[in-house]
Protein backbone atom coordinates (compact mmCIF):
# COMPACT_ATOMS: atom_id res chain seq x y z
CA UNK A 1 0.00 0.00 0.00
CA UNK A 2 1.18 3.47 -0.84
CA UNK A 3 1.82 5.94 2.10
CA UNK A 4 -0.74 7.88 0.53
CA UNK A 5 -3.04 5.77 0.26
CA UNK A 6 -2.69 4.90 3.68
CA UNK A 7 -2.73 8.54 4.86
CA UNK A 8 -6.16 8.98 2.68
CA UNK A 9 -7.37 5.44 4.36
CA UNK A 10 -6.85 7.35 7.80
CA UNK A 11 -8.42 10.66 6.56
CA UNK A 12 -11.31 8.63 5.67
CA UNK A 13 -11.60 7.18 8.93
CA UNK A 14 -11.24 10.01 11.17
CA UNK A 15 -13.80 12.41 9.22
CA UNK A 16 -16.71 9.40 9.15
CA UNK A 17 -15.58 8.80 12.97
CA UNK A 18 -15.94 12.74 13.86
CA UNK A 19 -19.43 13.01 11.54
CA UNK A 20 -20.68 9.81 13.18
CA UNK A 21 -20.19 11.55 16.79
CA UNK A 22 -22.47 14.24 15.50
CA UNK A 23 -25.23 12.41 14.45
CA UNK A 24 -25.15 10.03 17.57
CA UNK A 25 -23.91 12.91 20.39
CA UNK A 26 -26.18 15.70 18.49
CA UNK A 27 -29.19 14.89 15.96
CA UNK A 28 -30.08 11.59 18.08
CA UNK A 29 -29.51 12.59 21.53
CA UNK A 30 -31.69 15.99 21.06
CA UNK A 31 -33.99 14.25 18.55
CA UNK A 32 -33.80 16.75 15.91
CA UNK A 33 -34.46 14.44 13.41
CA UNK A 34 -37.26 12.12 14.06
CA UNK A 35 -35.88 9.81 11.39
CA UNK A 36 -32.05 9.85 12.02
CA UNK A 37 -31.70 7.40 14.09
CA UNK A 38 -33.96 4.87 12.78
CA UNK A 39 -32.75 5.33 9.15
CA UNK A 40 -28.99 4.74 10.45
CA UNK A 41 -30.71 1.29 11.88
CA UNK A 42 -32.75 -0.04 8.90
CA UNK A 43 -29.89 0.46 6.61
CA UNK A 44 -31.14 3.27 4.41
CA UNK A 45 -28.09 5.78 5.14
CA UNK A 46 -24.50 5.64 3.13
CA UNK A 47 -21.98 7.82 4.18
CA UNK A 48 -19.03 8.44 1.88
CA UNK A 49 -16.00 10.73 2.35
CA UNK A 50 -14.52 12.61 -1.07
CA UNK A 51 -11.02 13.95 -0.40
CA UNK A 52 -9.51 16.78 -3.05
CA UNK A 53 -12.39 17.81 -4.76
CA UNK A 54 -12.01 20.53 -7.17
CA UNK A 55 -14.95 23.07 -5.89
CA UNK A 56 -15.20 24.65 -9.54
CA UNK A 57 -15.23 21.15 -11.26
CA UNK A 58 -16.88 18.65 -8.25
CA UNK A 59 -16.50 15.43 -10.78
CA UNK A 60 -15.96 13.38 -7.91
CA UNK A 61 -18.98 13.97 -6.25
CA UNK A 62 -20.70 13.19 -9.81
CA UNK A 63 -19.46 10.17 -9.78
CA UNK A 64 -20.61 9.39 -6.55
CA UNK A 65 -24.15 10.33 -7.23
CA UNK A 66 -24.12 8.62 -10.54
CA UNK A 67 -23.17 5.43 -8.63
CA UNK A 68 -26.12 5.67 -5.70
CA UNK A 69 -29.08 6.73 -7.97
CA UNK A 70 -28.90 2.52 -8.98
CA UNK A 71 -28.88 1.41 -5.28
CA UNK A 72 -32.54 1.86 -4.37
CA UNK A 73 -32.14 0.98 -0.89
CA UNK A 74 -29.98 3.67 0.14
CA UNK A 75 -32.55 6.56 0.61
CA UNK A 76 -29.94 9.11 1.99
CA UNK A 77 -26.19 10.04 1.48
CA UNK A 78 -23.78 12.00 3.47
CA UNK A 79 -20.79 13.28 1.59
CA UNK A 80 -18.32 14.36 3.53
CA UNK A 81 -15.19 16.84 2.76
CA UNK A 82 -12.41 17.22 5.09
CA UNK A 83 -10.33 18.80 3.21
CA UNK A 84 -12.38 21.01 1.29
CA UNK A 85 -11.40 24.37 2.33
CA UNK A 86 -14.79 27.03 1.80
CA UNK A 87 -16.33 29.04 4.36
CA UNK A 88 -20.28 28.23 4.64
CA UNK A 89 -21.56 30.69 1.43
CA UNK A 90 -19.09 29.73 -0.76
CA UNK A 91 -19.92 25.60 0.71
CA UNK A 92 -23.20 26.57 -0.44
CA UNK A 93 -22.17 27.55 -3.67
CA UNK A 94 -20.19 24.60 -4.33
CA UNK A 95 -23.54 22.49 -3.51
CA UNK A 96 -25.45 24.68 -6.10
CA UNK A 97 -22.80 23.82 -8.66
CA UNK A 98 -23.20 20.22 -7.94
CA UNK A 99 -27.20 20.42 -8.12
CA UNK A 100 -27.02 22.18 -11.41
CA UNK A 101 -24.29 19.94 -12.82
CA UNK A 102 -26.25 16.65 -11.62
CA UNK A 103 -29.44 18.12 -13.24
CA UNK A 104 -27.56 18.55 -16.48
CA UNK A 105 -27.30 14.66 -17.08
CA UNK A 106 -31.49 13.84 -16.44
CA UNK A 107 -34.21 14.74 -18.05
CA UNK A 108 -36.27 17.19 -16.30
CA UNK A 109 -38.00 14.77 -13.14
CA UNK A 110 -35.65 12.12 -13.09
CA UNK A 111 -32.99 13.87 -11.08
CA UNK A 112 -31.79 11.11 -8.13
CA UNK A 113 -31.71 13.52 -5.55
CA UNK A 114 -32.31 16.62 -3.66
CA UNK A 115 -29.46 17.99 -1.70
CA UNK A 116 -28.75 20.34 0.96
CA UNK A 117 -25.84 22.36 2.68
CA UNK A 118 -24.07 21.28 6.02
CA UNK A 119 -21.43 23.36 7.30
CA UNK A 120 -19.53 23.70 10.66
CA UNK A 121 -19.91 27.57 10.81
CA UNK A 122 -23.14 29.38 11.55
CA UNK A 123 -24.56 31.91 14.02
CA UNK A 124 -27.30 30.87 16.31
CA UNK A 125 -30.45 32.45 15.47
CA UNK A 126 -33.14 32.23 17.99
CA UNK A 127 -35.91 34.70 16.55
CA UNK A 128 -37.15 32.08 14.16
CA UNK A 129 -37.18 28.53 13.35
CA UNK A 130 -36.01 28.28 10.07
CA UNK A 131 -33.33 30.50 10.72
CA UNK A 132 -32.10 27.98 12.77
CA UNK A 133 -31.66 25.60 10.87
CA UNK A 134 -27.77 26.28 9.71
CA UNK A 135 -26.78 26.06 13.17
CA UNK A 136 -28.30 22.76 14.12
CA UNK A 137 -26.64 21.19 10.53
CA UNK A 138 -22.83 22.23 12.17
CA UNK A 139 -21.37 18.81 11.02
CA UNK A 140 -17.23 18.65 11.88
CA UNK A 141 -16.62 18.69 8.16
CA UNK A 142 -18.45 20.87 5.20
CA UNK A 143 -21.16 18.36 4.24
CA UNK A 144 -24.29 17.63 1.77
CA UNK A 145 -26.91 15.79 2.23
CA UNK A 146 -28.48 13.64 -0.56
CA UNK A 147 -32.27 12.86 -0.37
CA UNK A 148 -33.64 10.62 -2.92
CA UNK A 149 -36.56 12.10 -4.69
CA UNK A 150 -38.91 9.46 -4.47
CA UNK A 151 -38.70 9.43 -0.64
CA UNK A 152 -39.61 12.78 -1.23
CA UNK A 153 -42.34 12.03 -3.40
CA UNK A 154 -43.48 9.57 -0.44
CA UNK A 155 -43.55 12.16 2.12
CA UNK A 156 -45.02 14.78 -0.13
CA UNK A 157 -47.99 12.31 -0.75
CA UNK A 158 -48.48 11.29 3.23
CA UNK A 159 -46.78 11.04 6.35
CA UNK A 160 -44.10 9.29 6.24
CA UNK A 161 -44.00 6.09 6.47
CA UNK A 162 -40.58 3.83 7.34
CA UNK A 163 -37.75 6.29 7.79
CA UNK A 164 -36.08 8.73 6.66
CA UNK A 165 -32.91 11.42 7.21
CA UNK A 166 -35.09 13.67 6.03
CA UNK A 167 -33.99 17.85 6.15
CA UNK A 168 -33.43 19.33 2.71
CA UNK A 169 -34.53 22.71 1.65
CA UNK A 170 -37.82 23.73 -0.13
CA UNK A 171 -38.77 20.29 0.55
CA UNK A 172 -41.95 20.98 3.35
CA UNK A 173 -42.59 24.20 1.90
CA UNK A 174 -46.34 25.72 2.65
CA UNK A 175 -47.40 25.51 -0.72
CA UNK A 176 -47.31 21.77 -0.62
CA UNK A 177 -49.69 22.01 2.20
CA UNK A 178 -52.93 23.86 2.95
CA UNK A 179 -52.25 27.14 4.13
CA UNK A 180 -53.59 26.81 8.06
CA UNK A 181 -51.59 24.11 8.51
CA UNK A 182 -47.61 23.87 9.15
CA UNK A 183 -45.92 22.08 6.97
CA UNK A 184 -43.98 18.76 8.42
CA UNK A 185 -40.66 20.64 7.77
CA UNK A 186 -42.01 24.04 10.29
CA UNK A 187 -43.57 21.69 12.74
CA UNK A 188 -40.02 19.63 13.18
CA UNK A 189 -37.99 23.44 12.99
CA UNK A 190 -40.40 24.26 15.47
CA UNK A 191 -39.44 21.37 18.02
CA UNK A 192 -35.68 22.13 17.55
CA UNK A 193 -35.88 25.60 18.33
CA UNK A 194 -38.17 24.23 21.31
CA UNK A 195 -35.56 22.08 22.33
CA UNK A 196 -32.43 24.98 22.03
CA UNK A 197 -34.62 27.05 24.05
CA UNK A 198 -35.30 24.53 26.87
CA UNK A 199 -31.77 22.97 27.11
CA UNK A 200 -29.73 26.20 25.89
CA UNK A 201 -27.60 26.88 22.95
CA UNK A 202 -24.74 26.57 25.75
CA UNK A 203 -25.27 22.91 26.00
CA UNK A 204 -25.23 21.98 21.91
CA UNK A 205 -22.19 24.45 21.78
CA UNK A 206 -20.24 22.46 24.18
CA UNK A 207 -20.94 19.29 22.02
CA UNK A 208 -20.20 20.74 18.55
CA UNK A 209 -16.91 22.33 20.50
CA UNK A 210 -15.78 19.13 21.71
CA UNK A 211 -16.46 16.95 18.65
CA UNK A 212 -14.37 19.71 17.05
CA UNK A 213 -11.94 19.65 19.29
CA UNK A 214 -11.59 16.28 18.32
CA UNK A 215 -11.27 16.86 14.70
CA UNK A 216 -9.10 19.15 14.85
CA UNK A 217 -6.63 17.35 17.00
CA UNK A 218 -7.21 14.10 14.69
CA UNK A 219 -6.45 15.79 11.92
CA UNK A 220 -3.41 17.68 13.18
CA UNK A 221 -1.88 14.40 14.23
CA UNK A 222 -2.44 12.61 10.85
CA UNK A 223 -0.73 15.60 8.86
CA UNK A 224 1.87 15.34 11.55
CA UNK A 225 2.57 11.71 11.62
CA UNK A 226 5.12 10.29 8.90
CA UNK A 227 3.80 7.74 6.53
CA UNK A 228 4.40 4.40 6.96
CA UNK A 229 6.67 2.79 4.99
CA UNK A 230 5.37 -0.29 3.09
CA UNK A 231 7.71 -3.36 3.36
CA UNK A 232 7.95 -6.29 1.47
CA UNK A 233 7.15 -9.87 3.71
Amino acid sequence: MSSTRSSDEAFVREALRVYRRYVVELVEAYDLCPWAAPARREGHVTERVILAEIAGDPRKSLEQIAALASTPKIEVALFIYPDLSLDRLSFERFVRTLRERDAERHEPGEIPFALAAFHPDAPVELEDAERLIPYLRRTPDPTIQLVRMSVLDRVRGKHPEGTAFIDVEAVFSPSMLAPSRPSLRQKIAQDNLETLLKVGSATLDAVVADIRRDRDESYARLRSDPAPVSRPL
